[in-house]
């Protein structure tokens, strides 16, 4: 007999567990992206707007509810 078997309530947690640290990762990476400064000037409004909207996607993502 498995223990996720015997204690199913260890897998969930398990589980719980391994959600949170995504969740964690994934801000943390945001995070330390907004701290990083850009090397290069984004003279192009089309490079500018697809910079800020692939960033308020990647926010609004990592601020949903699993």
């Amino acid at each position: 007999m498995a223990l996720s078997e015997k204690f199913p309530v260890l897998t969930e947690t398990r589980e719980d567990f391994s959600e949170y640290v995504a969740h964690l990762q994934l801000h943390m990476a945001l995070q330390a992206r907004n701290l990083v400064p850009s090397f290069h000037s984004a003279s192009d409004s089309r490079h500018s707007l697809l910079h800020q909207t692939q960033a308020d996607i990647e926010k609004l993502v990592s601020r949903q509810k699993f």
